[in-house]
């Protein structure tokens, strides 16, 4: 039986860590550049959400992933 590999692990652990206030900062910025349509800050918040939240989901599944590598490999 294999042991799970620490250091790769905590690299998943801090791709998790990372992707956290991503999740929540995306959708914000999403909203706040919706409430602002009228305004130019629309133009400004809304593409930033949507990068914000691609990265989000990316750190997630790179997590996700890494993880799986450091307890299965």
């Amino acid at each position: 039986m294999k042991n799970t590999d620490k250091k790769v692990l905590m690299t998943g652990i801090k791709f998790m860590a990372l992707s956290l206030p991503l999740m929540f900062l995306a959708p914000y910025l999403i909203t706040l550049g919706f409430l602002n349509k009228d305004n130019s800050t629309f133009y400004i918040f809304f593409p930033i959400g949507l990068i914000i939240g691609i990265a989000a989901v990316y750190f997630a599944f790179k997590g996700i992933l890494t993880i799986m590598k450091s307890i299965f490999h």
